[in-house]
């Protein structure tokens, strides 16, 4: 499992998908639709590693399309949480009434 942060988001991808994937369409998706943050590393994984924290943090355009590429066109490994401050107690208010 690989994790890094970006602005108000968080990536998530499950590397042991990654090796079969035929298309590597996140990183494709990453270079076409944001900053290229995602790179293919040898052993057929998305990796940051080419990045500082900082670089990410910065140029993290939270786009999104990495996680959509994945789910269509890969192995569907990707996902990003996008905390909403608040959502939990507004769905707690909305049960109860």
């Amino acid at each position: 499992m690989m994790e890094f942060a970006e602005k108000s988001c968080t990536i998530k991808i499950d590397t042991s998908k990654c090796p079969s994937c035929e298309t590597k369409a996140c990183a494709e998706a990453c270079k076409k639709f944001a900053r290229g943050i995602l790179e293919i590393d040898s052993e057929g994984k998305p990796s940051v590693a080419h990045r500082s924290q900082e670089e990410i943090l910065r140029l993290g355009t939270e786009c999104l399309a990495c996680e959509f590429a994945c789910q269509f066109k890969g192995k569907d490994a990707i996902r990003i949480e996008v905390p909403i401050n608040g959502f939990d107690e507004y769905l707690q208010k909305r049960q109860q009434a």
